[in-house]
């Protein structure tokens, strides 16, 4: 399937009264949809950390601490990060031993990352410019349909 016809599914299946549902149906269209992936999900800032939200793959790190990892890399950065070899990559955090090459996007309201989207592939150097592309596409879908502030309430308090 085209990164196009990728898209127009995600947004279809993205409804504004019911984020979870939908931040659940999206991870699993893109783990189902992109060959190569191993783990697809969406982590939010709680308590000055990440924290698991939905996901599809194997069992994941619940808690990732900020400043340690690639997800926290990109939140803090409030910019995509790319890693070929997770191995390589300081402070990587092993949730599946059997990930190599990992992307991250953070998501954001009002400009300020409140989570990230973790992919993660088994292959070394899995993403590319295009699948970069249309991640930051879907993101803005997302950041664009979606009520994310009920999804990290605890950054609003």
């Amino acid at each position: 399937m085209g990164y196009d016809l990728l898209l127009k599914q995600c947004e279809a299946s993205i409804d504004p009264s019911l984020p979870f549902a939908s931040l659940s149906n999206v991870s699993s269209i893109l783990f189902h949809e992109i060959e190569g992936l191993n783990w697809v999900g969406f982590y939010f800032a709680k308590r000055n950390r990440l924290e698991l939200a939905m996901f599809q793959g194997k069992p994941a790190c619940a808690i990732l601490p900020f400043g340690k990892g690639v997800c926290a890399a990109g939140f803090g950065k409030n910019e995509t990060v790319v890693v070929d070899d997770v191995f390589s990559f300081p402070g990587h955090i092993a949730c599946d031993s059997a990930s190599r090459s990992e992307i991250v996007l953070p998501l954001r309201l009002d400009g300020r990352p409140i989570g990230v989207l973790d992919i993660d592939s088994d292959r070394p150097s899995r993403f590319g410019n295009e699948e970069a592309e249309f991640l930051a596409k879907l993101r803005d879908l997302l950041e664009e349909k979606l009520p994310l502030k009920e999804l990290s309430p605890a950054l609003f308090d």
